[in-house]
């Protein structure tokens, strides 16, 4: 997540500069064959203005879809934050006076399981865009702690040895640690050390978190429907080849009869560079947020929220040693 006031306007160019190198080659091609006298490049501009409109629209409609998918993850986070901490004092007002050993155990478990949970997020998907030029350049200027550290090394300041074996042998680690809450919930209460209401009460939370992290999933594993994002592709590609040659008239006559006569036809390259990059930019923009697990500096920043339900947790243990809070780094938290 970007933490600052705004991306800065070199910064911004920058991330779209190889866009720009391109668009800028697209606009100067016809433009300079009509200045050597193809003119019957120049096509009406009408039909390609009809063409834009189309294209503002399905541009706009997937940068709502990919808003919403952001927005739905960063709702997931926050219940798994209210969650967290309810299902912590819970936790400990029902167990700690009769088995305080149990309240440390399922407390470190639920570090685990927000641990495993963050790797799998993590994990690339094929339609990602972090392994493109734009996105990987960027993602020089911050570091993904999944990408820097292994889940088996991070796992092993919560779980015991065995645990952390069985643990890493299965397929989806974070939900076999939910299920291993569960179990442990069950035993406290055959052995009659939580009652009814407190097992049904804590047990509610571990279906929460089950729930959360199904969500989280769907949207992980599900991408932006393929046949929207190729359409969008497409119709932008030929908008942006044409618009150039639509604007080739137009700019040659702006001239007529003026000083600047058979120059302003040169106005096409900005202004035509101006327009596709707009329209470009504003897909780049959906793109790198339509897939908001993914370790962008537009995403839900998981690895930050799991630290802070963590120092919160300790807390409530009166723990003393508390891990540090995760910092910005160039304006970026993950």
């Amino acid at each position: 997540m970007h933490s600052g006031k705004r991306f800065g306007a070199r910064e911004f160019i920058n991330w779209t500069r190889r866009s720009i190198y391109v668009l800028t080659l697209l606009s100067a091609i016809p433009t300079f064959l009509y200045f050597f006298g193809w003119k019957f490049l120049s096509v009406p501009w009408q039909p390609i203005a009809i063409m834009g409109t189309a294209v503002a629209f399905i541009v706009g409609f997937k940068n709502n879809a990919s808003y919403s998918r952001l927005w739905e993850a960063r709702q997931i986070y926050g219940a798994i934050i209210n969650d967290s901490r309810s299902f912590g004092y819970i936790l400990r007002d029902s167990l700690n006076l009769k088995n305080p050993h149990i309240v440390k155990e399922m407390f470190l478990r639920h570090y685990a399981w927000l641990t495993a949970l963050r790797f799998q997020l993590r994990e690339p998907r094929a339609w990602e865009n972090m392994n493109t030029a734009q996105f990987d350049e960027y993602a020089k200027k911050y570091d993904v702690p999944e990408k820097l550290t292994k889940l088996e090394d991070e796992l092993k300041k919560y779980l015991s040895g065995s645990e952390l074996q069985y643990i890493l042998s299965k397929k989806n680690r974070a939900t076999q640690l939910m299920a291993a809450q569960s179990k442990e919930l069950s035993e406290a209460y055959e052995k009659g050390e939580i009652n009814d209401f407190q097992w049904i009460q804590i047990n509610q939370q571990l279906v929460k978190f089950t729930d959360h992290q199904g969500k989280a999933e769907r949207i992980k594993n599900f991408p932006y429907p393929r046949n929207f994002s190729s359409i969008t592709t497409y119709l932008l590609l030929l908008f942006i080849v044409f618009v150039p040659f639509g604007l080739l008239k137009e700019f040659d006559k702006l001239g007529d009869g003026t000083m600047v006569e058979g120059w302003t036809l040169w106005f096409n390259i900005p202004f035509s560079l101006l327009v596709t990059w707009c329209f470009h930019t504003l897909d780049s923009v959906g793109e790198a947020s339509v897939n908001p697990f993914e370790g962008s500096p537009n995403d839900v920043p998981i690895t930050q929220i799991s630290r802070t339900i963590e120092i919160d947790m300790r807390d409530m243990l009166d723990e003393n040693d508390l891990p540090p809070a995760i910092t910005p780094k160039n304006n970026i938290v993950l």
